[in-house]
This record gives C-alpha cells, sequence and structure tokens, in this order.
C-alpha cells in the first residue's frame, strides 16, 4: 500500500519483540532475501539478465504484494522508457544508470527494495518520485533514489551541491534532515573527468551541515551517466530512531585508512543495530592500499582478492561472515570478468552472493572492479569486550602481497 505524504505517528516501541527471521530464495535469475521482523517483511531483490530479452528482468515487478522501496538499474540508458512500461509505469523511486565504460548494449543487473506490512509514503520533487518513507517500531525511514540536481547546464561542482540540496529537501518532505543520512550513492557521469571536483563540493556541503561531527554516511562513487543528462544521479538511506535501544555507527576497515585522509567524505561502513537484529552496509570499496594508494593495478584477478579480504576483514570484525550477505553491487570495468570473480568467490568457499553486476567506471583510472554490500544477523550488538571491533595494527602490514589470498 502507498501513499503520498501520510507519514504516521512516531510512537514508542512498547510492543513485545517478535523474533525475527532471515529467508533466502534463489532463482536463475538471482536471489531474493527477506528479513521478517515485528509484523513486516523487508526485501532485498538482486538479480541479472538471462537470455536475449534485455527487458525479461523486470517481469517480477511490481510484486504481486507490497511496496518496491527503490531500484537501481545498471543498463543501457535507451531501455529506460520501455522498462518503465514493462513494470507498469514503475511509480516509485529509481536510479537508473549506463556505465561510463559500458556501450549500453545489456540490462546487466538490478538492485531493489521492497516493504510489505508497512504503508509506504512516496516523496515528491516537483512531479518525480525520488522517495519511499515508512515506519516501525523502531525508526522513520526514508530511502530516495534517482534524486537530480536542479540545472543540468550548471557546472559539475554545482550539480553536485544541488543534488545534495535536493536530498536534504526531500528529506525535509517528511521531517527529517541530512543528519539523519546513513548511507549515499552517487553516479557520476564521466567521473575520471571531475571526481576532485565532485569531492570537493561535497566536503564543503558536509562542512556546512556540520556532518563530520557527527555520523559520516557509509557511499558509493561511481561512474556512470544517467537517461536525463545530468551530471550527477544520487541516493540515500536516512533512518530516525524513535528510541535508544537502536545505535548507528561508524565502523572502521582493519584493512584500510579512513577515506576521509585522502580527502574523499564517507565512512568505510556503517552499522545500525536494532533490538532483534544489526545491519552492516559497506561502502563501494577496491583494492586500495592502508595507506590509500591502489595496489596491484596491472592484475585485475588481485585487485579482486584484495577487495574481498577487505570486505572479509569489516565482515569479521563485526562478527559476521560472507553468509550474512543480504545484497551486493559489483561493479566491473569490464564486465566480461563478471566470470572470473565468480571462480574467484568459490575458490575462496565464498557462498553465492545476492549480487547485481555492473558495468560501470570506478572512482580510479587504475582500478577495475568495486563492491558494495549489505549483511544482516539476528543477533545483538556484540558486547566490546568480545573484541568484534578491534582493528588491524597497519603497522606491521608491510608487504602488500600478503594481503591477497592464497
Amino acid at each position: 500500500m502507498t501513499t503520498e505524504l501520510e507519514i504516521p505517528s512516531r510512537t514508542s516501541a512498547t510492543a513485545q519483540i517478535q523474533p525475527a527471521n532471515i529467508a533466502r530464495q534463489s532463482s536463475a535469475t538471482g536471489e531474493v532475501v527477506t528479513l521478517e521482523r515485528d509484523g513486516l517483511q523487508e526485501q532485498f531483490i538482486s538479480a541479472r539478465r538471462t537470455g536475449s530479452d534485455e527487458l525479461s528482468i523486470f517481469d517480477d515487478f511490481p510484486p504481486t504484494s507490497g511496496s518496491v522501496i527503490a531500484q537501481m538499474v545498471f543498463g543501457g540508458c535507451g531501455f529506460h522508457d520501455a522498462a518503465r512500461a514493462r513494470m507498469d509505469g514503475a511509480d516509485w523511486p529509481m536510479i537508473w544508470v549506463q556505465g561510463n565504460v559500458c556501450p549500453g548494449k545489456h540490462v546487466a543487473g538490478v538492485s531493489a527494495f521492497a516493504l510489505n506490512g508497512r504503508t509506504v509514503c512516496r516523496v515528491k520533487l516537483g512531479d518525480r518520485v525520488v522517495g519511499s518513507a515508512w515506519s516501525d517500531a523502531d525508526a522513520d525511514y526514508c530511502f530516495l533514489a534517482g534524486v537530480l540536481p536542479t540545472d543540468f547546464a550548471a557546472s559539475r561542482g554545482a550539480q553536485t551541491h544541488s543534488s545534495i540540496e535536493q536530498i536534504e529537501a526531500a528529506l525535509q518532505k517528511v521531517g527529517m534532515d541530512f543528519s539523519h543520512v546513513v548511507r549515499t550513492w552517487f553516479y557520476l557521469d564521466n567521473l575520471l573527468d571531475w571526481y576532485g571536483e565532485f569531492n570537493v563540493a561535497r566536503t564543503k556541503f558536509f562542512q556546512s551541515r556540520r556532518v563530520f561531527d557527527a555520523l559520516i554516511p557509509a557511499s558509493t562513487g561511481i561512474g556512470a551517466k544517467n537517461p536525463f543528462g545530468a551530471a550527477l544521479a544520487a541516493g540515500a538511506l536516512a533512518v530516525r530512531p524513535k528510541h535508544n535501544r537502536v545505535k548507528i555507527q561508524e565502523i572502521i576497515s582493519p584493512l584500510q585508512c579512513p577515506a576521509t585522509e585522502y580527502r574523499s567524505s564517507f565512512s568505510r561502513a556503517v552499522e545500525m543495530a536494532f533490538p532483534d537484529h544489526r545491519t552492516l552496509m559497506i561502502s563501494g570499496t577496491a583494492s586500495i592500499a592502508p595507506g590509500g594508494k591502489t595496489l596491484f593495478a596491472d592484475s585485475t584477478v588481485k585487485q579482486i582478492h584484495l577487495t574481498l579480504d577487505v570486505v572479509e576483514a569489516i565482515l569479521k570484525s563485526r562478527g559476521m561472515d560472507w553468509s550474512d550477505v543480504t545484497r551486493a553491487v559489483g561493479y566491473f570495468h569490464d564486465i566480461r570478468v563478471l566470470p572470473v570473480f565468480e571462480e574467484i568467490c568459490r575458490e575462496r568457499e565464498i557462498p553465492p552472493l545476492p549480487l547485481a553486476p555492473a558495468h560501470a567506471t570506478v572512482c580510479r583510472d587504475d582500478l577495475w572492479f568495486e563492491i558494495e554490500l549489505d549483511a544482516t544477523v539476528l543477533t545483538p550488538v556484540p558486547d566490546a569486550s568480545e573484541g568484534f571491533s578491534t582493528p588491524m595494527n597497519l603497522a606491521v602490514v608491510e608487504d602488500a602481497d600478503n594481503l591477497i589470498a592464497n
């Protein structure tokens, strides 16, 4: 059920918490992971195209019950209008991007979020639906996707500032602000030409809103164009807790320095702890050394191994492993490397991931692979004495090759 801007009242969490459950359903085209809790179902949908019909990937949208919260599509912009028509108009928030290295002849993957058991309120900017808002006993939520700058003719730095202001404007419609943002996505057309300019504009905005004094969101920044001709398209997830049993915190990466040390304003990961589960959101992660430099520019295979090492270390630091992953997006400079990635995962005994593949440019001209993912466990937040968040002593990492899994 969906409405427009009728946000349910914020009530306290006094009801007894029902046990949560995670279910997984796999098919030839992808995986649906369902978190059942407190009378609702949260679904994380990861799909990839199979066969010759580029639009068949959209046949399961909209779902027979519940509401699509947001959808991310990675494929040729030329399929955008036909895909919307195939999905009965797709009246939900959507980011559609075509990687700058992608010729646009295919739709590679889809990552989507759906909800059943709660009223979902659509958020509009002008005549475009850009967000979905809902509430449960623990928090208010707003997921934004496909947020664009107001003036496509402005400089790219100005469009960056405008797109983040538009995120803020959308949040204000549901009584939230940028301090509630826990995760962002930025897809920049011709990213390699202006990633530095983007980072300056983002950092300036964060400084103006005192983001660095609180939680720096997890984030992904990828080179991809959008069907509208804007310099970038953006998305965000905002969460406003209703009680003190919800804890949201930045998580450090045991194998990488904070991104802020090389002037990129995002957290390596953010964890949200609720009374019945914890969700870890790991930012877009690539083959970067503890000091911030690119490693293994001459080997995609080694870059994939190191990236998986880094992600695995973050998961383990929170008492999680690969089997807890609920969604992932893999960004491949060369999409033909996808089978190589899958073989590497098998070699490392990583279970099949709920992964949406994307053919796109990573944030440096010598990086060939990046992955973002979320993971959820039903256990309470570990006590500090258990040592889950103790970082590795980076001073002992002297030989970069030692970071590569055998």
